[in-house]
């Protein structure tokens, strides 16, 4: 059920942003810009926004974002109990599980961090 409550609601974002990007492309080309400086997705000059920009709300940007929201479900910590055994991708681009690092009895210590 909640699969299909995310279907809906990913799938009428996407209809209406498209249909704003077809009606209004000056104002929905501000607004994806300024999601782009949350993100500082747009502060790399050799990414520029005719690289990205007209890829949302496509038919690729439908499956990403219900792929990403529907991990998204299964992904709960609580404390006390054992630890999700969530899905990773590591540098060479392999994909495993968080778990598959575990060795023996030692601990697996997870470092979030960026570098700017």
């Amino acid at each position: 059920l909640q699969k299909i409550l995310i279907l809906l609601q990913v799938t009428l974002s996407v209809v209406v942003g498209k249909t704003l990007m077809i009606l209004f492309p000056n104002a929905m080309k501000r607004y994806i810009l300024k999601m782009g400086e949350k993100s500082r997705m747009n502060q790399n000059p050799k990414f520029s926004y005719e690289n990205w920009g007209p890829t949302f709300f496509s038919f690729k940007y439908l499956l990403f974002v219900l792929k990403v929201k529907w991990k998204r479900l299964e992904d709960e910590a609580f404390e006390g109990h054992p630890a999700p055994n969530t899905p990773v991708v590591t540098l060479d681009g392999e994909d495993r599980h968080l778990l598959d690092f575990m060795e023996d009895n030692r601990p697996l210590i997870l470092n979030f961090g960026s570098c700017t």
